[in-house]
């Protein structure tokens, strides 16, 4: 076998390592640093040579796991560009069917195919445009029939001195637990998002982060049950950056980030995923 075929079977058996843990009902502990590209950027030569640099930088399968989603029409290139690093595919969005007279929309099977494993479901900037709780649910069971991971975001618009945006997230969680039992909540990964914060500048404090952790998991224990959230794992996202992202991670307790703007430097993202190795 080819020096870069050992390599990347090294990393899919160590990939496959963590969701054995996570199946046999162990909590997952192993940091997860997602970077969403999200419109950017404007050409395959700039994509390409991004994901070239964030691949050089994570050549070895270690804590965390590190997850890059470029837009749609890039994801075969970036795909080739990673494939011999530790660093994982994923997408921004999918539909919900899967083949038919749906134009403009991006089947699971498509993904699937190109090598993507994760996929980004509900961000605040696709519920926006009216997703709502509903197609989200819809969306993250079509991924997990298909036996990829979704990352699903979570987050209030504004914070009130009432504690009202609490129902607000709890509200969120119910809707996935109508459609998911234990046995699938424990397959997916929350990021906590708050709407204010992406984008903006504005950052939650490590208390704020902390606060939001322990309530997610005190819903999901509500929901389900302790062992069970236990087991989800929760990501932060809102304006990350590499000064914030070592306190925010160890006392914040994420367990690791969605990553926005700092994803398109590589050495500000390779930063970020230093603070939590």
């Amino acid at each position: 076998m080819e020096a870069g075929g050992i390599v990347e079977k090294a990393i899919r058996e160590a990939y496959c390592f963590f969701v054995m843990l996570q199946s046999l009902g162990m909590k997952k502990t192993v940091p997860l640093v997602i970077g969403n590209w999200k419109l950017n950027p404007v050409t395959l030569v700039d994509a390409s040579l991004l994901a070239s640099a964030i691949a050089r930088k994570q050549k070895t399968v270690a804590a965390p796991i590190v997850v890059i989603a470029p837009p749609f029409p890039y994801l075969a290139e970036v795909g080739k560009k990673i494939k011999k690093s530790a660093v994982i595919l994923a997408a921004q969005d999918v539909y919900t069917e899967v083949i038919g007279p749906f134009t403009g929309e991006v089947s699971i099977l498509q993904l699937k195919d190109l090598g993507a494993e994760y996929i980004i479901v509900g961000h605040s900037e696709r519920r926006a445009l009216g997703e709502t709780d509903d197609l989200v649910c819809q969306k993250v069971q079509t991924v997990l029939k298909h036996q990829l991971t979704p990352v699903v975001c979570i987050g209030e618009r504004a914070r009130d001195e009432h504690g009202d945006f609490f129902t607000f997230i709890e509200n969120q969680l119910r809707s996935l637990a109508e459609v998911l039992p234990a046995v699938a909540i424990k397959k997916i990964v929350i990021a906590y998002e708050p709407i204010w914060a992406i984008g903006t500048g504005k950052t939650a404090t490590v208390e704020d982060v902390k606060e939001m952790q322990l309530f997610i998991e005190t819903v999901l224990t509500k929901l389900y049950d302790r062992a069970t959230a236990k087991m989800v794992p929760v990501l932060y996202g809102g304006s990350v950056k590499p000064d914030n992202a070592a306190s925010l991670h160890k006392e914040g307790d994420m367990g690791g980030f969605l990553v926005g703007g700092a994803s398109l430097k590589a050495d500000d993202f390779a930063a970020i995923i230093k603070a939590v190795s």
